[in-house]
């Protein structure tokens, strides 16, 4: 596992728990507006996982859940032993995913080894190439979603609403592939310096105001069993 952060407390990345944050280094995506670009491409600043673990043993009264995203969780090739880790302390584990390997996201719900999913759909898969991801094939992201939609545990989606990724009709087609979710979340976008790509955003005007969101949002609201505005 290479672990490039740890948030030690959260109220909002695991619904009705307390958790701690825990970032895996390495994406194979370029998202534009990723947030996180010292955890995309190496040289990582790590965390040994046995600072995570006793971190952790101390924490087991004062937590409820923990949280593993990146990065790209997926990608960690010591994942299902972590997370087996992890449960075996107690806590329940959410895991955030961009959804390009199934197989992964497949054998973790078949194991029991994740609790709550939440995977990320950045536009309509046969659009990631080439400003998302070039090597992606849209039948792993869809297939990703098929597992995710067809597991037992909670789960969500998310979008984040930023030109030119986004707009109504590309909204209205994810829904449909989602169809029956637990939730669809759409996320504000927060363009500025510090993201991976800011000069991608020149050329764009890439702002949704907050009646557009809106609009999505009962675009959306047939299809799934909830959604939200985050």
């Amino acid at each position: 596992m290479i672990i490039g952060g740890i948030q030690k407390n959260s109220l909002i990345d695991f619904p009705s728990k307390i958790s701690c944050v825990i970032f895996t280094a390495g994406c194979n995506f370029d998202c534009p507006y990723c947030h996180n670009p010292e955890l995309v491409n190496p040289p990582f600043t790590t965390i040994n996982p046995e600072e995570i673990f006793a971190f952790l043993k101390k924490r087991k009264f004062l937590l409820d859940g923990v949280v593993i995203t990146g990065g790209e969780p997926t990608l960690q090739q010591n994942l299902p032993d972590f997370c087996d880790q992890i449960k075996t302390l107690g806590f329940p584990i959410k895991m955030d995913t961009n959804g390009s390997r199934p197989e992964v996201i497949h054998s973790l719900i078949k194991k029991n080894l994740i609790d709550y999913i939440a995977m990320d759909i950045k536009t309509l898969p046969e659009k990631y190439s080439p400003h998302i991801a070039q090597n992606i094939h849209p039948d792993a992201i869809l297939e990703s979603i098929h597992s995710i939609k067809n597991s037992k545990i909670p789960h969500e989606f998310r979008t984040t609403c930023v030109k030119p990724f986004v707009d109504a009709d590309i909204i209205f087609k994810i829904t449909r592939i989602i169809e029956g979710a637990d939730l669809f979340v759409l996320q504000k976008a927060n363009i500025c310096n510090s993201i991976l790509h800011p000069e991608f955003f020149q050329n764009y005007d890439w702002k949704f105001v907050v009646e557009d969101i809106t609009s999505f949002q009962k675009i959306a609201s047939p299809f799934v069993k909830k959604t939200m505005i985050r």
